[in-house]
């Protein structure tokens, strides 16, 4: 039988690093919320190839003494928490006392800090858990760690870390949260010596927003306010105006006293309260302050600390889903009773640019409510039905196949009843539509170059650093595929031309997406890529609001039974069934 024995700390430690540093960013975490910890009103954070060779973080909090900083590199070490009644109250971000250990154990680490009265600091280094020197050094009051070769004393951890793209990305965005959740902290994140973001202590959430996301980003935010003092509860924050949604969930943000946090009880919440007022599969952005009893939540439930228990969930979910839709319910009051603006001048038309499309298969208006753009909306030269795909003629396979067909009956402005032939089909007019496109978008990728509208008026476009830098690397793309967006200093872009096939009013909307999508490929782009961006390009292409008549149905019947696949729409489901008439006469009993 093996011996028992217990491990050394060295073992320990890189145990523990297994369970709190999974991969660079919660290095860049850990660090920065002891920095939060020290008082720091200025946090400095610069990392090289996705934080895998490189991490720093510079801070000018309260330091510590020489023998303080040694104690630190202790595994269990902690000047927050005293006894385990403490664990109920915890206001500290970083409260165990296993970060600073743990990351020692698995790189090279260097501590340089210097507490306020020490006529000098203290630096401290260490290398995969061994002690390799202690001195005194220069610096002003603070405290500067440097984490070089990540992993270098576990390999089989650093060969399962990611892309540098992918862990870019991450700090980047985690970087972003903790930026957010203390606005009045001055902040700078540098990547390989260029400055990701920088924003100094800002007065509001809104400034702070406006530095990170864009200016734009906070013109479809709303306030969001309210207390239940009985039970301790605060919610403050911004949250978007009822119709503007993302793709991805990454800006709806919830923090949880200050602490950002992955909580399914408040995503959960703010989604409830955009029912009917969003468009389905889309997400609000939000930024939301919860304020609890700390006695309330637990967060010592995930040793990255990336979750929180709410000692009630029921209770926390029904205030945030009440908070959230008194906001919503109040902006559309004000919005339902504002005076209707004066119409604007109407745009003529250039003639020479302007391009002899057919009669668009299905007309669509818009149903999802949007707030008021901050600019005049973009207009096409002389192109009031450009945002639809012009009907190619069918083919004469289709033509054979469907010259029987005659439309009996529209229902529910989304199904149509054919009678044929050989039977009764029931059509899906928007499973139609989005087969019909779909094909025809891929049609024109794979010709190389896809037709395009010129605006008249371009669009606008603010990024965030990370969304702006996947557009730069996919510019050639984007500029074969129909999209024509010139930079228009740091950030800041203006979208000139887009595919002939995209509605001027999901203009933005689909561009904002498909950046997301370009960046979460990374530089993989292709064939897959571009199925997925025609996917995204025809998911609300036909909506209940549009009126259609039988002649457009017949046609639509045409050009779907022309298409490869006319028997699903992209996502697999089905765009029509057929009953025969010898199974109605089945049914029926016979003739």
């Amino acid at each position: 039988m093996p011996t028992i024995r217990v491990l050394s700390d060295r073992v320990a430690n890189q145990i523990a690093a297994g369970e709190v540093i999974e991969r660079p960013v919660a290095v860049v975490k850990e660090l920065v919320e002891n920095s939060i910890d020290a008082g720091a009103t200025r946090v400095e954070v610069e990392f090289r190839e996705g934080g895998k060779s490189y991490i720093r973080v510079e801070d000018n909090g309260y330091g510590m003494a020489p023998d303080a900083a040694l104690l630190s590199l202790e595994r269990h070490a902690t000047s927050k928490i005293r006894e385990t009644a403490d664990l109920d109250t915890i206001a500290s971000f970083g409260f165990r006392g296993e970060a600073l250990p743990s990351i020692a154990s698995v790189s090279r680490f260097t501590l340089r800090t210097r507490a306020e009265g020490s006529e000098h600091g203290t630096e401290i280094t260490v290398n995969g858990g061994k002690l390799l020197d202690r001195k005194e050094c220069g610096m002003p009051v603070g405290t500067v760690i440097e984490v070089a070769q990540l992993f270098n004393s576990v390999p089989a951890r650093r060969k399962f870390l990611k892309a540098t793209s992918t862990e870019t990305a991450h700090i980047s965005y985690n970087c972003r949260l903790i930026a957010l959740a203390h606005p009045k902290l001055a902040f700078r994140l540098t990547e390989n010596g260029r400055v990701v973001f920088q924003s100094p202590a800002c007065e509001t959430l809104g400034d702070r927003i406006g530095e990170i996301w864009g200016k734009r980003m906070v013109g479809d935010l709303i306030p969001v306010e309210a207390q239940d003092k009985e039970k301790g509860l605060r919610l403050t924050g911004l949250t978007a105006k009822p119709g503007v949604g993302r793709s991805t969930r990454r800006e709806l943000v919830t923090l949880v006293n200050r602490r950002p946090v992955d909580s399914r009880t408040l995503g959960f919440a703010v989604l409830d309260a955009y029912h009917g007022r969003i468009q389905k599969g889309r997400y609000p952005p939000a930024f939301l302050f919860l304020e609890i009893d700390a006695r309330a939540v637990d967060v010592n439930v995930h040793p990255a600390k990336r979750e929180v228990r709410f000692r009630n969930e029921g209770e926390v979910r029904r205030f945030v889903l009440e908070a959230v839709t008194k906001a919503l319910e109040q902006f559309e009051g004000v919005k339902a009773t504002a005076p209707k603006p004066a119409p604007r001048p109407e745009i003529k038309p250039i003639p020479q640019l302007a391009p002899t499309i057919p009669k668009p298969t299905l007309p669509v208006k818009p149903t999802a409510p949007k707030a008021a753009p901050p600019i005049p909306a973009p207009q096409v030269a002389k192109l009031p039905q450009a945002a639809l795909i012009p009907p190619a003629p069918a083919p004469e396979k289709a033509v054979a196949k469907q010259k029987d067909w005659e439309c009996l009956r529209l229902f529910k402005k989304r199904l149509a009843l054919f009678e044929t032939s050989r039977g009764l089909v029931l059509l899906d007019l928007r499973r139609a539509d989005q087969r019909v496109r779909f094909e025809r978008i891929l049609a024109g990728s794979a010709a190389g170059e896809s037709p395009r509208q010129t605006l008249l008026l371009p669009i606008p476009l603010e990024l965030e650093p990370l969304a702006a830098e996947a557009l730069e690397r996919q510019q050639k793309f984007l500029r074969t595929h129909g999209f024509e967006i010139e930079a228009f200093g740091r950030n800041f872009y203006r979208v000139e031309s887009v595919p002939d096939w995209l509605r001027m009013e999901d203009a933005e909307v689909f561009i904002r997406d498909l950046i997301d999508l370009l960046r979460q490929r990374g530089k993989s782009v292709g064939t897959v890529v571009w199925e997925q961006i025609a996917q995204l390009a025809v998911k609300d292409s036909y909506r209940s609001g549009d009126a259609l008549n039988t002649e457009q149905a017949e046609r639509l019947a045409g050009e779907l039974l022309g298409c490869d696949n006319p028997h699903t729409a992209p996502d697999g489901k089905a765009t029509f069934t057929e009953v025969s008439w010898k199974e109605w006469d089945r049914r029926l009993g016979g003739e």
